[in-house]
């Protein structure tokens, strides 16, 4: 891959959608990991107006420190980027404690990591409003179209998607071009829902490079018939996760109603 070329499409792509929307720049959600980072620096690179958004939820000190390592970074290099924090943590609890009491549960634990990452999206949305922006979408090529590695309506929820084209190991190739902070280039991916130190491979069960495998030996018509040990494992996990999660990947379903019942 061509860093170079690749990251000047992206950065023409973004400030062209912005002009032909008539709007003044990008809103992004700052986490500390590889794919915000990236995200932002590219948004930064249009001239346009770039805010960056932290919204800690019981975050994990050092993604606190990776996020707000790299937001300075930015503000210093571009004076386009501002940025803000909202913190959603006592947010969070009071939806806690208005909604029905449950016994905890693996599914209870899921459906609160996705309310973490729905009140980011609705607190995105607040302030691309108030500012006139669209909120760019973080996720990457393995993330929104090979497992559906995301929540649906919170970090799926987006107006664009500058890095949905590239595998996890070309977001790294271009987040060192273009000098993400090496803290952020070297921490294990996580996408801190959960409010403890479980990382992306610990909830998928293989690494991005494994995956990046999967998606290619799928697309090439392989089957799990044409595998074994590791690789097999792999493979399987690879392949439910992208047929359980196409509901993310593919349009609502809209019940067509035919004329003669009208």
């Amino acid at each position: 891959m061509n860093a170079k070329n690749v990251t000047e499409h992206i950065i023409n792509w973004l400030k062209d959608y912005a002009e032909n929307a008539g709007v003044k720049g990008f809103v992004i959600g700052v986490s500390g990991g590889i794919d915000s980072a990236l995200t932002s620096t590219l948004c930064a690179e249009t001239g346009l107006k770039t805010l960056c958004v932290e919204m800690p939820i019981h975050q994990a000190e050092s993604q606190v420190n990776r996020a707000s390592e790299h937001i300075n970074q930015l503000k210093s290099r571009y004076p386009n980027v501002s940025s803000v924090q909202v913190d959603l943590s006592s947010t969070f609890e009071n939806f806690k404690t208005v909604t029905p009491p449950v016994a905890p549960s693996a599914s209870l634990d899921l459906s609160l990591a996705n309310t973490r990452a729905r009140l980011r999206m609705t607190t995105l949305y607040y302030l691309a409003g108030l500012h006139g922006l669209l909120v760019a979408g973080t996720g990457n090529k393995i993330e929104d179209f090979g497992v559906g590695f995301y929540t649906k309506y919170g970090d799926g929820g987006v107006d664009l998607s500058p890095i949905a084209d590239l595998l996890k190991s070309e977001v790294y190739k271009l987040a060192a071009f273009v000098d993400v902070p090496k803290s952020i280039q070297g921490a294990a991916p996580t996408d801190g829902l959960f409010g403890d130190s479980r990382t992306d491979e610990d909830q998928i069960g293989a690494s991005y490079d494994e995956l990046e495998w999967a998606m290619e030996m799928k697309d090439s018509g392989k089957e799990i018939k044409d595998f074994s040990g590791r690789e097999l494992e792999v493979f399987k996990i690879y392949t439910r996760l992208n047929r359980n999660n196409q509901h993310k990947m593919n349009p609502i379903p809209v019940c067509k109603i035919p004329k003669n019942l009208k």
